[in-house]
């Protein structure tokens, strides 16, 4: 039987599948339109995230909202989720073996989207879901293709964070995820 968000997120709130488990206040599932064409990945959740089980809420969210908002989005249009739902210990990078336990939550979420486009937030998104050597400094925009669904990736909004000189470049990437877009989607007005 195909799952519903609600058997999903219910199941996924109950999972033990990696030591993340045992540190995290709550299971961040993921946050928005559950009929989005746009299908945003981040690594995981910080602090923030972990405290309120919503992904994207501290200053990165904050400027995930305000790059959204840039090419006529928000999180009522799109939908936002994590490579792996459990806060990493001190915000570190999650582990091989956590993203590998976690990933099939994320597969399901996106059986159940059946997004039209995937932007990922960040290298090791990128890494997860376009490919394996990936390289966000060099790769960052450019789009993939796979089983009919639009890929790219753009700077996670921490990187931003920590350097604004890469926020120019990232202004020209949401300016092409804006007009493919306008090119793919039947329902998302940006």
């Amino acid at each position: 039987m195909a799952d519903s968000w609600e058997a999903l997120e219910r199941a996924c709130g109950a999972c033990r599948g990696c030591a993340l488990a045992e540190t995290r206040t709550n299971v961040v599932f993921g946050d928005g339109a559950r009929d989005a064409e746009i299908l945003l990945v981040g690594e995981g959740p910080g602090q923030h995230e972990d405290e309120q089980g919503v992904p994207f809420v501290g200053p990165a969210g904050k400027l995930l909202d305000d790059m959204l908002e840039i090419i006529g989005l928000d999180r009522t249009k799109v939908y936002v989720a994590n490579i792996v739902k459990c806060r990493p210990p001190k915000n570190r990078d999650p582990l091989n073996v956590e993203q590998d336990a976690c990933i099939g939550w994320l597969r399901r979420q996106t059986a159940l989207l059946r997004p039209k486009m995937i932007v990922c937030l960040g290298r090791i998104a990128a890494k997860a879901i376009i490919q394996e050597n990936f390289k966000i400094t060099e790769q960052h925009g450019q789009w993939f293709q796979r089983g009919g669904v639009q890929m790219t990736a753009i700077y996670h909004p921490s990187a931003l964070l920590r350097d604004e000189g890469k926020r120019p470049e990232t202004f020209v990437d949401l300016k092409k995820i804006q007009a493919k877009i306008r090119e793919i989607c039947t329902h998302t007005p940006c």
